[in-house]
């Protein structure tokens, strides 16, 4: 009786590596590489095959250890040399991944994207950058999928088109300096009006006349070939111009908001006077505020029952059932309740519950 082992054909063999595939002559050739490397190969970060190969092995199913034919080989790729054949594999076969990692993939290039549509885009009306969380909103109402063979800064321009067509954004303009001889300023400046320039400085000292513009993006290379005519040259200085003070952090999140709703939600009354009044909130509580500062550090205010104390007897105040009653009403988005107020109703409380308690 034989003692060799018998493995089963549906046995999978290499299962914890990175597949390559490419198909030729109508025949799949595969490669077994480290989880991770591919990229780094085809990014020049990494340059040592070892490093990526889990063998110089062609097969035609990594999974179930099914070898290439050398036949095939030698048809597909015009040699024997499987060194060769894996570098070739490499560089143009498709990286096969789990979901999870093309998952990923597809997320990290997505926010990608999403920078660089916010660095290179402005709100016109405020002329500062939208946030990260309100591009990347944006992106999903018009329904963005990333495409993994194109280039971020290719899909980003492609958003940045589809953005412009729905949504109040435009490019953020170019910072540049234009230079030319001072003969040549009249016809300088002809050509900046035609190119709808706003120009943010001038310096004629010296023979040279230089301007700080700014400029559409779109332009910039008709620009360098009409400069010839009058002898100039464009330097550029910033690649999207924002105005000062403008970041893209969150705290402008809620303003962005407001904004939307106010241009896909008609004004009415309603709305007006719902704004009104939290404008009038705000200056009351700021004109509070100021008040508190005025009167010392030995004082506090108690937000909840709107009552200006000293500090020794603050924290008795906050045990006491007219500021926990005050405090229900300002979780409930209601005003609060004066100490007599306070007791009235907490009476007329007591008693419709025992009203309701009682079964007649």
């Amino acid at each position: 009786m034989s003692r060799t082992l018998v493995q089963p054909v549906g046995q999978k063999r290499l299962t914890n590596v990175a597949v390559v595939r490419l198909r030729k002559i109508g025949q799949r050739f595969e490669i077994a590489c480290f989880p991770n490397k591919v990229l780094s190969w085809r990014t020049l970060v990494e340059k040592d095959l070892d490093e990526v190969l889990q063998s110089h092995t062609v097969y035609s199913n990594v999974s179930k250890g099914v070898l290439a034919k050398s036949k095939d080989l030698t048809k597909a790729f015009g040699t024997d040399d499987l060194t060769k054949i894996c570098v070739e594999i490499l560089e143009k076969g498709e990286l096969q991944v789990s979901g999870k990692e093309r998952e990923a993939q597809l997320s990290s290039q997505f926010r990608d994207i999403a920078t660089i549509v916010m660095e290179k885009t402005i709100n016109p009306e405020t002329r500062r950058p939208y946030t990260m969380t309100m591009i990347e909103r944006l992106m999903h109402e018009i329904h963005f999928a990333v495409d993994p063979n194109l280039t971020s800064k290719e899909q980003a321009l492609k958003v940045i088109k589809k953005l412009i067509e729905h949504f109040p954004i435009k490019r953020a303009p170019l910072t540049v300096r234009f230079t030319a001889p001072k003969s040549n300023l009249a016809g300088l400046m002809e050509k900046l009006d035609e190119w709808n320039a706003i120009v943010i400085s001038k310096d004629e000292s010296g023979n040279q006349s230089s301007l700080v513009c700014e400029i559409e993006p779109s332009i910039l290379h008709s620009c360098e070939e009409r400069l010839k005519d009058v002898q100039g040259r464009v330097e550029v200085l910033s690649v999207s111009a924002h105005a000062e003070g403008g970041s893209s952090t969150d705290q402008y999140d809620n303003v962005e908001d407001n904004v939307e709703k106010a241009h896909s939600v008609p004004a009415t009354k309603e709305a007006v006077a719902q704004l009104s009044e939290t404008m009038q909130k705000q200056s009351l509580s700021s004109e509070v505020e100021s008040q508190v500062q005025v009167l010392g550090k030995n004082q506090k205010r108690c937000k909840e029952c709107d009552i200006v104390m000293e500090d020794k007897s603050y924290r008795d105040h906050c045990k006491s059932a007219w500021h926990k009653h005050n405090y229900t009403r300002n979780k409930n988005g209601l005003p609060p309740l004066s100490q007599e107020e306070c007791l009235i109703e907490m009476e007329m409380a007591e008693s419709n519950r025992g009203m309701k308690d009682y079964d007649y």
